[in-house]
């Protein structure tokens, strides 16, 4: 009787077996896609990435309004929606775009400057053994030292102009850009390395054609997370010494208790960093396709 039933489930067409395999009983293609969601590492459609992240919104800004608008807490110290609404209208008619544009242009400034010391530094750092044990130290013993410590002394040696603010940024961001880089030159697979030296490789030609490429994605990955990063050592130096810039328009909002404006510039920094996080990463999809690992529904 075993055996028959065997033989009998050994008989089923392809079609039906292959039918089986992927609809398990009790569940349906949406049931298996969420738990595929939810599996480590998982994958999810684009459309259904942007819905939860606009939930994600909703709900924050429900949350905001409920404990806002119930008066749980004093309007002075939290506002409500609309009053920071409002509160933005009026300090973006007051000039606060220029202030947006002047730390723009600092952060992307110091940025672009450490970067690009910076990448060259990692690669030869993560490639050649010599080149590492020389800089390496350095450059973890710097990448400890907070660059907001380091304003008092550039105002001293600076001034207060925009070299001063460029400078904390690049302070700031130049060893986190090349003890990463190094980093991504380091997974590159060593099998591939190999691989291009049995096909007669020299070594130039491994490091810029071989290993960079591999490491490509991975860098321009790094850079957008130290740009997360470039953005708040530029803010502290705005607050701690400079006329004009998100950061400045944040300290005199809290000299005048105006915590609805501290809001909007607040805000106003989220949204930039979303809208340049969220460039960078549709850069890196467009860039290099080959190491989209993600799939597109």
């Amino acid at each position: 009787m075993t055996a028959t039933t065997s033989e009998a489930r050994t008989d089923l067409p392809d079609s039906l077996s292959t039918q089986a395999q992927a609809q398990p009983s009790g569940r349906g293609p949406g049931a298996r896609r969420l738990g595929d969601a939810f599996s480590p590492i998982g994958r999810s459609r684009h459309r259904s990435t942007l819905l939860v992240g606009l939930a994600a919104f909703i709900l924050l800004l429900a949350l905001w309004s409920a404990v806002s608008y119930s008066g749980m807490v004093d309007p002075l110290f939290l506002p409500t929606p609309s009053d920071t609404l409002l509160a933005g209208v009026t300090i973006f008619q007051s000039g606060f775009g220029s202030d947006i544009g002047i730390t723009v242009f600092r952060v992307m400034g110091g940025f672009l400057i450490a970067s690009i010391i910076g990448i060259p530094l990692g690669v030869l750092v993560g490639t050649y053994a010599p080149v590492s044990s020389f800089l390496e130290p350095v450059f973890s013993f710097v990448r400890y030292m907070p660059a907001s410590a380091f304003i008092p002394l550039f105002i001293l040696w600076i001034g207060i102009d925009e070299t001063e603010k460029i400078a904390i940024i690049i302070l700031g961001s130049l060893p986190q850009i090349v003890l990463m880089v190094a980093s991504n030159i380091r997974n590159v697979p060593m099998s591939l390395v190999e691989a291009s030296y049995t096909l007669g490789t020299n070594r130039g030609n491994v490091l810029w054609k071989v290993i960079v490429p591999k490491a490509s994605p991975d860098i321009l990955d790094t850079l957008r997370i130290v740009l997360g990063w470039a953005w708040t050592y530029v803010i502290v130096a705005e607050i701690v010494g400079a006329s004009s810039g998100i950061g400045y328009s944040i300290l005199q909002s809290q000299r005048s208790m105006a915590v609805d404006q501290i809001f909007v510039a607040i805000l106003t920094l989220g949204l930039i960093g979303l809208i340049v996080d969220n460039l960078l990463v549709l850069a890196n999809h467009t860039a290099f396709k080959w190491n989209n690992v993600r799939e597109s529904e």
